[in-house]
């Protein structure tokens, strides 16, 4: 059955209004019609069973009339912020499309000192603009009812005065001491998980110094080097293993 992303002030009691892209889609796209069923999320864990109608073409309007609403049971996995430097070549798209899949809660891209692409003010918004219409796209795509939150590009140096806000920081790191990511996850149950992963070349020393917090480990993936856009899945991999299977 197809399904649709609706913000949640498009629900009102029993009645959906779809409008914008997503009616696009479902009229020009997928060519639904008036009593065809469908499946609504609104991003905040509630999923809707219904049909279409009241089609207005010329707007681009549709309403969908509620039959079943659902809240499916949130999974075991804890609240998971990704905390990406910002990789070369587009790849950064696909991290948050994979993220989302893997159940990222939220996802932070920063800029440290080696990152090499380091777009201006206005070249943020827009980025954060597209890789959070993305990661709307893949939570329909893998049935989440939520999507992840894609925040504002941050340095790194702000980005390390937060790490106290979280339960767990691991920091994939290649230099100094660090302990296996399996040894770090053993015993912890619940509570929020900040995973930090660096751009190609790693933190810097003194990346590394701002981030030394008594709830920060410093973390191996094992005897690999792995690229920075595959490090950040490796690790929520992990975390799907350790805590939801």
């Amino acid at each position: 059955m197809s399904r649709f992303y609706v913000p949640k002030e498009n629900v009102k009691g029993k009645n959906i209004v779809i409008d914008g892209k997503e009616a696009h889609h479902i009229l020009d796209v997928m060519r639904l019609k008036d009593g065809d069923t469908v499946v609504v999320f609104d991003g905040t864990g509630n999923e809707y069973s219904g049909f279409i109608k009241d089609i207005d073409a010329r707007a681009r309007r549709l309403n969908v009339e509620i039959v079943r609403t659902e809240k499916p049971p949130r999974d075991s996995m804890p609240e998971v912020t990704l905390a990406q430097a910002i990789p070369k070549k587009g790849k950064m798209a696909y991290i948050v499309e994979k993220a989302t899949e893997l159940g990222v809660s939220n996802v932070i891209p920063f800029i440290s000192e080696r990152t090499v692409v380091k777009p201006d003010r206005a070249g943020r918004k827009k980025k954060t603009e597209r890789w959070q219409k993305i990661a709307v796209e893949a939570a329909k795509q893998c049935g989440r009812t939520g999507i992840p939150v894609v925040g504002d590009v941050v340095e790194f140096e702000d980005l390390a005065k937060r790490i106290n806000e979280y339960d767990l920081s691991l920091l994939a790191c290649l230099s100094g001491e660090t302990v296996p990511l399996k040894d770090t996850l053993a015993g912890f149950k619940a509570g929020k998980i900040l995973v930090l992963i660096g751009p190609e070349g790693d933190f810097t020393p003194e990346e590394a110094k701002m981030a030394d917090r008594d709830n920060c480990r410093f973390v191996s993936l094992g005897r690999r080097v792995l690229k920075s856009d595959t490090a950040g899945l490796f690790v929520l991999s992990a975390l799907n293993y350790e805590f939801t299977l």
